[in-house]
């Protein structure tokens, strides 16, 4: 095995700086994770020796706002991918995957839109993800958990009780990370609640949320905003391999939204999984970088066949 190299980074860019967490395998292929809403580097993760197993180097890094890493405001889903390409400019990466969860999808997908990753990105993965706001004939909201769709509401039309409402559970998350899972118990269905009931992954789940508003509810906030907006690139231009993962019991990123993706995304793999939820996806995690950290396929040549 070979030498561990320091877990925790600052990634410093012109006016702030990221905070960033590396595990797994020193030397092995490197693959970015994206957090959710709300969430943090130290988010539910494979265990160390299973992302050795399958030769991964799993970087995390806190979204402006969240944990350490200062805010950034007025960010749009698009700017992840300048955050992606100073950590991977800084770590010296020659070649990385994404892999985007819940929130984190999106921003994922922006890497994957990019062209600032020409021949280094190889693969992008979603799971859970919500579709843009303005996604046509997607019916945003059917589906989707009461917690959730007052979030998304006010973020588009009532920012002042987006902040207000956040400010107040970010307080109380800081006194009790538990309470980010209370507060959204009573919407959680079978195959969920079976998930977050195991004590390991709801004591990562916990620690990540206390992690993410351990200075306030920015990040939060910020993201929330984003996502609600125009996301600065259109799914449709992503010419890079992607797999869309996606539990068809889904009720806070409802699957509608990943099969809106997929009819976005021609060339894109979609898996839609029966009989689970949204936090499935962390259960499903091993298998995604088992896949992201294949051997390249060709990139997806957009352009039409030329005709003879």
């Amino acid at each position: 095995m070979s030498q561990e190299r320091p877990t925790e980074w600052d990634v410093p860019l012109d006016d702030r700086t990221l905070a960033v967490e590396t595990s797994g395998k020193a030397d092995g292929f490197p693959v970015f994770l994206m957090h959710g809403m709300p969430g943090s580097r130290s988010g539910p993760k494979p265990r160390s020796m299973i992302l050795h197993l399958l030769g991964i180097r799993l970087i995390c890094y806190d979204r402006p706002g969240y944990g350490r890493s200062t805010r950034h405001p007025g960010r749009r889903v698009v700017d992840a991918a300048l955050d992606v390409q100073a950590i991977a400019n800084h770590l010296e990466l020659d070649k990385f995957a994404v892999v985007g969860r819940s929130g984190g999808g999106p921003h994922a997908l922006a890497c994957a839109a990019s062209d600032l990753f020409t021949d280094r990105l190889t693969r992008v993965a979603v799971l859970v993800s919500p579709a843009p706001t303005d996604a046509p004939g997607l019916d945003w909201y059917a589906g989707m958990a009461p917690s959730n769709i007052q979030a998304y509401r006010e973020a588009m039309s009532d920012q002042r009780s987006l902040i207000e409402s956040l400010t107040i559970r970010a307080d109380r998350t800081r006194r009790d990370p538990a309470s980010v899972v209370s507060f959204i118990d009573g919407e959680l269905s079978a195959a969920d609640r079976n998930v977050v009931e195991d004590v390991a992954l709801r004591r990562q789940l916990t620690e990540s949320y206390a992690e993410a508003v351990r200075f306030g509810a920015d990040g939060w906030i910020d993201d929330a905003l984003a996502l609600s907006q125009d996301w600065g690139f259109l799914p449709s231009s992503i010419k890079v391999p992607v797999r869309l993962w996606h539990g068809a019991e889904d009720a806070f990123s409802p699957v509608a939204h990943t099969r809106w993706l997929k009819s976005q995304i021609q060339h894109a793999e979609f898996e839609e999984q029966p009989g689970v939820g949204h936090f499935a996806a962390m259960l499903i995690l091993p298998d995604i970088l088992a896949w992201l950290a294949a051997p390249q396929p060709e990139l997806v040549d957009a352009r039409p066949a030329r005709r003879v």
